[in-house]
């Protein structure tokens, strides 16, 4: 009898199939005491969906996706084995996949602006051109503009400017003096994990006339927009601040701005805007040329 040969090595991870008890009501609160509302609906739809890539290494349905969907599903798996405890084996499964957050590298983003510049530059027209068919949206659309904050940052931040003008407690949050909306103060609206939104120098004269409108959300904007015939396009919008103020601010001070901490040595341990004594100055500059080109 010949004798049995040796098992054979192997380096790849082998696959195991998990038979965890997933209380899915649990992970339900776990995503909502981390995320915003929005995100982890959907982080949680995704990862119900797609949860046996994680327990059974069924990974063959996510190496179909590209794009967008890939990378959201990727991110609410990643959330799924923090919560299960399971993060050593997913970093394992992207790696032994080759599995990518992104199909397209650095240059492949820069290519792009620079192929669609012709309608970052149309931005302005679109704000003139809904202010001018929504005038609802009039105010809001300036605020949205000299702000640069997402989309749904800015929304919270001019609601809490007429809430809090309402009752008479505005100076809770903008600081009259500085002309600074302190965002830090109200963590649960602009403090989360991965997005951040610290401070916005906003001229007084913007926050007063915010403070007279009626409250709007996220809803409203979009279908009043939707039904006038217009893209949603409040991502071009923070993306054309940012490169619109260059001609004022530095990169550290658009990041900052922009709620965008980078893990750079500098930004963690040494940059500090409150020593920028001019940093008002040369962002009001900015934002007045901004509100002359949507007038």
């Amino acid at each position: 009898m010949n004798p049995r040969p040796p098992d054979c090595k192997s380096n790849k991870t082998p696959t195991v199939s998990y038979n965890l008890p997933l209380d899915w009501s649990k992970f339900k609160v776990w995503l909502k005491n981390r995320f915003s509302s929005s995100y982890a609906r959907d982080v949680y739809s995704y990862a119900r969906k797609y949860y046996a890539v994680l327990l059974h290494n069924e990974v063959s349905e996510l190496l179909s996706l590209n794009g967008n969907k890939r990378r959201m599903v990727m991110s609410s798996l990643s959330n799924l084995s923090k919560f299960l405890g399971l993060y050593k084996k997913w970093k394992r499964i992207v790696e032994d996949y080759g599995l990518k957050w992104s199909q397209n590298n650095a240059e492949d983003y820069i290519i792009s602006r620079m192929a669609n510049s012709q309608v970052q530059k149309d931005i302005t027209c679109w704000i003139r051109q809904v202010k001018l068919n929504l005038p609802r949206l009039c105010y809001f659309m300036d605020f949205a503009l000299c702000s640069g904050l997402r989309f749904s940052e800015t929304i919270n931040s001019y609601n809490l400017i007429v809430e809090l003008a309402r009752k008479g407690e505005l100076k809770q949050y903008y600081n009259m003096e500085s002309e600074v909306l302190e965002h830090f103060r109200f963590k649960q609206f602009f403090i989360r994990k991965t997005k951040k939104a610290f401070i916005t120098f906003m001229p007084k004269a913007v926050v007063l006339e915010t403070a007279k409108q009626a409250k709007l959300s996220k809803w409203q904007i979009e279908n009043c927009i939707k039904r006038a015939g217009f893209k949603l396009r409040f991502g071009d919008i923070r993306e054309y601040w940012a490169t619109f103020m260059t001609k004022w601010l530095t990169q550290p001070e658009i990041d900052f701005l922009q709620g965008r901490v980078s893990s750079t040595v500098f930004m963690r341990n040494y940059f500090n805007p409150a020593l920028i004594t001019d940093l008002k100055q040369r962002v009001f500059k900015g934002v007045k040329q901004l509100l002359r080109l949507v007038a």
